[in-house]
């Protein structure tokens, strides 16, 4: 096991209801930006819950945080927090709209000339950011419980991340009734979402770390049990309450403790949804077991591993397999030609950003250029 530092300062208030009890986790004196995306909250009841749970405090509304945050818009939010004099940020909504307050909250306290350096360095630069609350509506990203933000730039069509320890949650309420509403889509993204986390901390080589090992698996596996469920019948509570803990899990930073960790397929579906616009978890099924084909000796082991434990198969071929039936079961493509798009140009496009910018990812920092367009080539 590798060396590890471990801290997670995020209060965590789980079960119907407690959207509620935030009022007593922002203080009584802040001056509040309220940040959420579309209407949904205003149909669902988690609007009038959150405007009652502010109670008396000032607070100004930020709403149309889209789908993959966009960056222009973060500024403007950025520039009410300074008209304001605003102090606190509260995020209503799925993972784009967690993700966009933390870019808010790290831009609005950043002193150099351009935010964008925020997102250039991976948040090298953030040396403080306003505090911030959540109330999660979408489980997928686990934006709720780490310091990972991710914001995309229209103009110039690129989708960045940035990592920092002052834009952990102070709070999130994870009220599973949020979710009773949402999409099927939306449900199958996050299972998928969910999915992949654990996998790209998982899937990657042998580290003696039996543990995490064995957390990464009970989180995939709840999520293979539950992900259906919560499909079939919107109206299980007891599944959507399992699979949001279990989003939850995947990426608050545990499971990943003193572990080689992958990203790849991560940073290869930035770059499709960055030029192609598909949605993050459509990337990740598409480019999942591509980047595990590419690399099938290296994590030979831990798939094999991975198709024991949680699929009941001897190997490496038939965990890859199984991963892919899974995501077709719950109604998610894993080929670019689903969507239209030829893997060729896209194969292009993205080893080009990835030449550009003189990027490597992996466990093993060997998914160049050439790699990721070895990966999409594999995905037509």
């Amino acid at each position: 096991m590798e060396p590890f530092v471990y801290r997670n300062p995020t209060e965590i208030l789980f079960g119907p209801g407690t959207i509620r009890e935030m009022a007593s986790r922002i203080p009584p004196d802040a001056a509040v930006l309220w940040v959420y995306g579309g209407g949904s909250i205003r149909r669902n009841g988690v609007y009038e819950q959150t405007r009652d749970a502010l109670g008396g405090r000032r607070f100004v509304e930020f709403g149309g945080i889209e789908p993959n945050p966009e960056y222009e818009t973060c500024l403007r939010a950025v520039h009410v927090v300074r008209r304001e004099r605003l102090d606190f940020v509260l995020a209503t909504g799925g993972g784009s709209v967690l993700d966009a307050a933390k870019f808010i909250a790290a831009a609005a306290r950043y002193e150099g000339p351009d935010p964008w350096e925020i997102l250039r360095t991976h948040g090298e630069v953030v040396r403080s950011a306003l505090p911030v609350g959540t109330v999660l509506t979408l489980p997928a990203t686990g934006s709720e419980a780490n310091g990972n933000s991710v914001i995309s730039r229209r103009a110039t069509r690129e989708k960045l991340h940035f990592t920092s320890d002052h834009v952990f949650p102070t709070f999130s309420v994870l009220d599973p009734d949020t979710t009773l509403t949402l999409p099927a889509r939306l449900v199958r993204n996050g299972i998928v979402d969910a999915f992949v986390h654990v996998t790209e901390q998982y899937v990657t080589r042998p580290a003696g770390a039996p543990l995490q090992d064995r957390m990464a698996e009970a989180v995939l596996a709840t999520l293979i049990e539950v992900g259906p469920r919560t499909l079939a019948d919107p109206a299980d509570r007891d599944a959507r309450a399992s699979f949001m803990w279990a989003a939850t899990l995947a990426l608050n930073t545990l499971i990943g403790c003193g572990v080689p960790q992958d990203w790849a397929t991560h940073m290869i579906g930035h770059e499709l949804t960055a030029l192609y616009g598909l949605d993050h978890a459509e990337t990740l099924a598409v480019v999942l077991t591509g980047v595990w084909r590419h690399k099938l000796e290296a994590k030979r082991a831990k798939l094999e591993q991975y198709g024991r434990r949680v699929w009941q198969v001897l190997s490496a071929e038939d965990a890859l397999r199984k991963t892919e039936m899974f995501f077709d079961a719950i109604g998610m493509p894993s080929r670019l030609g689903a969507y239209g798009i030829s893997a060729a140009e896209a194969a292009e496009a993205v080893a080009h950003r990835f030449r550009e910018q003189g990027w490597t990812f992996g466990e093993d920092g060997d998914i160049d250029a050439d790699a990721a367009r070895a990966v999409l080539l594999s995905r037509a």
